[in-house]
């Protein structure tokens, strides 16, 4: 079976994209002797909760995600964040490689809420990679599959994700509704004569603290 060693060196974020996507850049090493023809590579991004401690905000932030402080001990659970693929061209011995992996602002994703709740350091990110490789010798083209157990780790500053988010969503965030939420809305906005949803959204969390206050 191949030897490929994988590690993630750096990240820094596409301001290109259609969408919000930071470029992992990897090093890939194969110690299999013969010239890779060509790999087809998958890689499942996951956050690593438990590999990183959190201030009292922050917790309270990820109450959502985790639970209360006496639930963290089972509920830091790893996150999926992405699944993406990647088409290697020839190689021998080394070579780098851009992964772009694509992010939402999706609130209903446990990986979003995580991203958003933290505030400052690192992010531990874990790669587990799979795919087929294809090589060229003097037997013709052979076929074998990335080990199963192939990984690597990277820490990505909070910084880097909030700046690829600046970017793509300047001083804002999405939040899904339902459509009957979002005809009712309007509607409310329409009447009141509010010029944003922004405008219409802080009105009634105004009316709601007021009611709050009158209990």
């Amino acid at each position: 079976m191949s030897e490929l060693d994988f590690a993630c060196v750096d990240a820094v974020v596409d301001r290109y994209a259609a969408a919000p996507t930071l470029t992992l850049r990897l090093n890939v090493t194969d110690t299999g002797g013969q010239p890779v023809h060509g790999l087809m590579l998958r890689c499942h991004l996951r956050i690593q909760p438990r590999r990183r401690s959190y201030s009292e905000g922050e917790a309270a932030r990820l109450r959502d995600v985790f639970g209360g402080p006496g639930e963290w001990g089972r509920g830091l659970r790893p996150l999926s964040l992405a699944q993406v693929s990647l088409t290697v061209p020839p190689f021998h011995g080394t070579t780098e490689l851009d992964l772009p992996v694509p992010f939402t602002y999706d609130f209903e994703v446990a990986a979003t809420k995580y991203l958003h709740g933290v505030r400052d350091g690192d992010i531990p990110l874990e790669l587990l990679f799979s795919g087929t490789i294809f090589r060229r010798g003097d037997q013709g083209f052979t076929v074998d599959q990335v080990p199963w157990d192939r990984e690597a780790t990277y820490q990505l500053p909070v910084r880097v994700w909030r700046e690829m988010m600046d970017h793509y969503f300047p001083d804002a965030g999405w939040v899904r509704l339902r459509s009957a939420t979002i005809d009712a809305l309007h509607a409310f906005r329409s009447r009141s004569a509010l010029p944003t949803w922004d405008d219409a959204v802080l009105h009634l969390l105004g009316e709601a603290a007021e009611v709050g206050d009158d209990v």
